[in-house]
């Protein structure tokens, strides 16, 4: 059975690991700059089986107009489950429906956030990381 929790602290390797599993692209041997992307998040969700860390939910979010869902990763062994589902889910859910939710995909999900009710826009523009 898959628990849910929020903001609980998460040990940086444990983080690396659902990264690594998962498929997404993170700064996966850079550990520090791994924690500090959580350490300053405003709204983290994990997903346990037993005391494995399978699936991880960050957000950056002021409660009460706007969040940017930057990281959504499910270990591999884990996924087509629902768990990413339920991750956004709870995070919608805990963020009411005055907040936007925002996010940028990486080009393999582009098929899964329009089933959560997401929709894709044009009016958006980035300044990308230099590393």
């Amino acid at each position: 059975m898959i628990v849910y929790r929020r903001d609980v602290p998460l040990r940086t390797e444990d983080i690396v690991r659902v990264f690594q599993a998962s498929g997404i692209r993170r700064p996966i041997d850079d550990a520090e700059r791994i924690g500090r992307m959580f350490a300053q998040s405003s709204l983290v969700l994990s997903a346990w089986d037993g005391e494995r860390l399978v699936g991880v939910c960050r957000a950056l979010t002021d409660f009460s107009y706007c969040c940017y869902l930057s990281d959504l990763a499910v270990d591999r062994a884990c996924q087509h489950q629902g768990i990413g589902r339920e991750l956004v889910e709870r995070c919608r859910a805990l963020l009411g429906d005055e907040v936007s939710v925002i996010l940028l995909s990486a080009p393999e999900a582009m098929n899964f956030y329009p089933r959560l009710g997401f929709e894709p826009v044009d009016n958006g523009f980035i300044v990308r990381r230099a590393r």
